[in-house]
This record gives C-alpha cells, sequence and structure tokens, in this order.
C-alpha cells in the first residue's frame, strides 16, 4: 500500500531535485499521494541531515527514506516493501 504522504528534501537551486520532483510527479502509482517537498535550507537540522544527501524521499509516518539516485521503479519497490 502507498503511503497517503511523501515528503521530498530539497532546496531551491538543485537540479537533481528537480529531477527527482518531475520524476516522482508523473508515477501514476503515487496518484492520490501528497507529496511535499521540504526545503532544508530552512533549518540547521534538517541542512546537518540532509544537506549532503538531496533529493531524499521520505515517509513521514515511518521516517523510512530513500536517497538519490532513485528510479520511479526503485521508488515503487520501496514504498511497496513498506507495506
Amino acid at each position: 500500500m502507498i503511503p497517503k504522504r511523501l515528503e521530498l528534501m530539497t532546496t531551491e537551486g538543485c537540479h537533481l531535485c528537480d529531477e527527482a520532483l518531475a520524476m516522482l510527479l508523473a508515477m501514476e502509482s503515487l496518484a492520490g499521494c501528497w507529496l511535499e517537498a521540504v526545503d532544508v535550507a530552512e533549518s540547521d537540522a534538517l541542512m546537518e541531515r540532509y544537506g549532503e544527501r538531496i533529493p531524499v524521499v521520505r515517509v513521514p509516518e515511518s521516517g523510512a527514506e530513500i536517497d538519490w539516485p532513485f528510479t520511479q521503479r526503485d521508488v515503487l519497490s520501496w514504498l511497496e516493501g513498506l507495506a
């Protein structure tokens, strides 16, 4: 089962983050899922945790994460494995 909410850890000017966002938005399997872009530059704690790793997709309820590089297939397999 696909989570109802995902976060994309990102920041302004990150071309890999833009690529990841476009890829996630194109995934039909995520239809109905809320995808929130979280700018890690807005928090020192988030910068420390994600600054070198972005883009990262995160399930807020469980804290599960998948780091870049990932494909649509990788994300789907990862999400299915969480169920």
